[in-house]
């Protein structure tokens, strides 16, 4: 297996920063979070989801790009991905990060999936991402880059058997899946061999990070509240042992991706102890 970064994990450093780090610490590839930070998050402190140094603007220009590929293939690190926050039905932004994709050399990208939140009706939603998806599959065939939908809480594809659902009409060459299970602690947990296997040949790209649940307050009725919190990847509720031994049993031998929120430790620290524990538990299995 290779190791990629999804570089929303490395909110404090810029993208040669990251590179080099990933030189430094032995990663293969890299993936890019795509996204526009607003004027008034700049004045923040660096965070996953705020003030992220490590992120590709929708306004980056050609030089720019052509600039950070460059210095990417110099540190031979991959770009595997460009990995934005689409929205399902938005074709003019998916072939936006399709462009910027094809110029960095990247052979992904993370595309659009519905949201659910109880507001509108499921099947709804479904037959909007088929639409949806649909043209994807069109448009990522021409720039040969393959769309991916990530198995995500709270969206219509939380888990493997409804992301299978949702891709399984179209071609595997051009639209797949992005394996979660981090995400799967939030919502949408199955048997994890049961869900590789179904997923078969769409099983694009697997994500490395954990969660755990919390409980959060003890009512007076007797009931308890719980929540889902991030962990560090060998101690939340993900059996990463089991991940990788069902990994292997249906042949996956692509990139895992570090996609670490637990804050534990700062960022080169979070690369080095992330890609060493996953290596000793890979070697352990091949034993």
């Amino acid at each position: 297996m290779k190791f990629s970064v999804f570089t929303v994990m490395a909110p404090d450093t810029t993208p040669k920063e990251l590179v080099s780090l990933l030189k430094e610490t032995g990663y293969d590839g890299v993936e890019w979070r795509f996204k526009e930070t607003p004027e008034y998050l700049k004045l923040e402190e660096p965070s996953y989801w705020g003030n992220n140094l490590c992120t590709i603007s929708p306004s980056i220009n050609d030089e720019e790009l052509s600039d950070l590929a460059a210095y990417t293939k110099e540190k031979g690190i991959e770009i595997t991905s460009v990995t934005p926050y689409l929205t399902a039905g938005d074709l003019e932004s998916t072939e936006q990060v399709l462009r910027v994709a094809k110029k960095l050399g990247a052979s992904t990208i993370r595309v659009g999936v519905p949201k659910y939140d109880r507001s509108e009706n499921y099947n709804d939603l479904f037959n909007l991402a088929v639409s949806y998806l649909g043209n994807v599959e069109e448009m990522c065939k021409r720039y040969n880059i393959k769309g991916l939908v990530e198995t995500h809480h709270m969206t219509i594809t939380p888990s493997a058997s409804l992301a299978h659902r949702l891709v399984s009409q179209f071609d595997p060459n051009h639209i797949g899946v992005l394996y979660d299970p981090g995400n799967m602690v939030h919502e949408g947990y199955e048997n994890y061999r049961m869900g590789m296997e179904l997923l078969g040949p769409y099983l694009a790209h697997v994500h490395i990070k954990n969660a755990i649940w919390q409980v959060t307050k003890e009512n007076e009725d007797g009931t308890t509240d719980w929540e889902v919190k991030w962990a560090p990847i060998e101690k939340g509720a993900v059996d990463w042992r089991q991940v990788f031994q069902d990994l292997k049993a249906v042949g996956y031998d692509g990139y895992v991706g570090m996609e670490d929120f637990s804050n534990v430790y700062p960022t080169k620290e979070s690369l080095k102890h992330n890609k060493e524990w996953v290596k000793k538990l890979l070697n352990a299995e091949l034993v």
